[in-house]
């Protein structure tokens, strides 16, 4: 099963009087959905935009598996673990808070920036914070997430190129730029898909593309 959802379908938050857009496709914050509280391991994917001099201060998270992939612009990040790092495209940058830890996330650029941001549920709870960065992640390379029985694809694809959905129980499709057809769906910039018991799909770019595709082999 394919379940398609639009970019302005998301939940929109932030604060945009302090320069921070956010859009949430996941039940988020004060905007809460009973029906929309995750989809197999994954809890939240959060678009974030930060004017230049923007973020988020110190906050706390705990129980949870942050990946982060930075769409323009340079992200500065800091935890309490002493972590200090700037996040540029390309990057896969993971967070695992366990039993607690806090972080700032700033856009200390001149430039604008966005970047995607994944919450996933741990497969068992507690344990000590870990951070790890991923220089320039390869497409034929996928990101494991053991935590959370998940791997993350990055696929770049070019006008006409096509790439296999992974078969798996469930498969999360995010598309962070250019135009992608999916069976009989065409999905844009922000656009995501819910694919359930996924076998031999193909996702087809109409113009050059950028995708995130999460293979979630747990629940």
């Amino acid at each position: 099963m394919i379940d398609v959802r639009r970019s302005a379908g998301r939940f929109r938050g932030g604060d945009p009087a302090s320069g921070i857009e956010s859009l949430h496709a996941f039940s988020f914050g004060r905007h809460y959905d009973p029906d929309n509280l995750r989809f197999g391991a994954i809890l939240a994917c959060n678009e974030e935009r930060l004017d230049p001099g923007a973020g988020f201060d110190e906050h706390p998270h705990s129980h949870t598996e942050i990946v982060t992939w930075v769409v323009e612009g340079e992200l500065t990040h800091r935890d309490s673990t002493g972590h200090a790092t700037v996040v540029r495209p390309g990057d896969v940058q993971r967070l695992s808070s366990a039993d607690g830890v806090r972080h700032v996330e700033r856009n200390d650029a001149d430039a604008p920036l966005t970047f995607v941001q994944m919450w996933l549920a741990p497969l068992a709870p507690g344990g000590d914070p870990a951070y790890e960065i991923v220089r320039g992640i390869a497409d034929s390379t996928p990101y494991a997430l053991p935590e959370a029985g998940a791997l993350l694809h990055v696929r770049r694809l070019g006008r006409g190129e096509r790439t296999a959905v992974p078969d798996a129980p469930a498969v999360y499709v995010h598309v962070v730029r250019g135009e992608v057809r999916l069976g009989d769906a065409e999905l844009a910039p922000g656009d995501a898909a819910r694919i359930t018991d996924a076998d031999g799909l193909d996702l087809a770019a109409l113009v050059p593309a950028e995708l995130l595709l999460w293979e979630l082999n747990e629940s």
